[in-house]
């Protein structure tokens, strides 16, 4: 998957994608980065009031951090990291070596529910970007 060229066709397309199988679902903010944290692309519910762009920053380097502890316990990697809070939650899935899905919801999505709706948009989005 070579997500460097994409069109702004499959960007909208990987948006839809975002805005039905999460946004609908009740997440908050869903952004897909890549290692670097750069931002791929954004949507969010409309009341979100994330700052994505520290946020990204800050979540790769999270991601960069868990991999090496992966590592130092002689797994490959840790494709899934989940952060729990009293009001918000923060699930992160690789999409792939270069690519994050980052999920921000509240209590009112389970883990279980979202972690469906994640695979089912990976697959989706791993099936936009090889039409390249």
């Amino acid at each position: 998957m070579n997500y460097g060229i994409v069109s702004q066709e499959q960007l909208e397309q990987i948006d839809e994608v975002l805005a039905e199988k999460l946004i609908k679902l009740g997440v908050e903010c869903v952004i897909i980065i890549d290692m670097a944290g750069n931002i791929i692309t954004a949507k969010d519910n409309g009341t979100s009031k994330y700052d994505v762009y520290s946020f990204a920053a800050l979540a790769a380097g999270n991601f960069a951090t868990v991999d090496a502890m992966a590592k130092l316990v002689g797994e490959q990697e840790f494709s899934l990291l989940f952060h729990k809070g009293q009001e918000s939650n923060i699930h992160f899935s690789k999409i792939d070596d270069e690519l994050l899905l980052i999920s921000m919801f509240g209590r009112d999505i389970s883990l279980g529910f979202l972690r469906l709706n994640v695979v089912d948009v990976i697959d989706k989005i791993r099936a936009i970007w090889d039409r390249t």
